[in-house]
């Protein structure tokens, strides 16, 4: 494992988890970087927080770069980012975000791809079900799905301005 450096300026620091747990519940998307064979990739995905797994789901295909990195590597870091807005005519930007480590998997079972669905849903959409009734009526259409599903180990937050 990599050795974690700590914040040059702790008073920065989110310690709170209350407070990093608003930060994920409010997000909408997370930028996840993976790594195979000493080769870096980074990609942006909407999801969905499980607070009783600890968990963050995502859609994404069965196959592909994603899935092979994962595959070889499934140890990730993520962040995300609830921004603030630039300050104009003051140099700084007001932001919150974590940083996530954990373990990502490839979603197998037909059940836990429902419970995942679920999740993200209910996490991006107003209705949700709607969304449900219109396009997953059925468990072939959760079959052909591809779900992600990322292992929290480690948040660490930090705000700025």
């Amino acid at each position: 494992m990599i050795p974690r450096y700590h914040l040059q300026k702790k008073e920065r620091e989110i310690k709170e988890p209350k407070e990093l747990l608003a930060i994920i519940k409010k997000g909408k998307y997370t930028t996840i970087a993976m790594c195979k064979n000493n080769e870096p990739y980074i990609v942006t995905l909407s999801y969905g927080y499980d607070e009783i797994k600890n968990a963050l789901y995502f859609h994404s295909r069965q196959k592909g770069l994603k899935c092979e990195f994962i595959k070889d590597n499934p140890h990730v870091c993520a962040t995300i980012i609830e921004d603030r807005g630039y300050i104009m005519n003051d140099c700084a930007h007001e932001f919150r975000s974590v940083i996530i480590w954990g373990n990502m998997y490839l979603v197998e079972t037909l059940g836990e791809k429902k419970h995942a669905m679920d999740i993200l849903l209910y996490h991006l959409e107003e209705n949700p079900d709607k969304i449900k009734q219109e396009s997953l009526s059925n468990d072939k259409i959760y079959r052909n799905l591809g779900m992600l599903r990322l292992d929290i180990i480690e948040i660490n937050g930090k705000w700025g301005r």
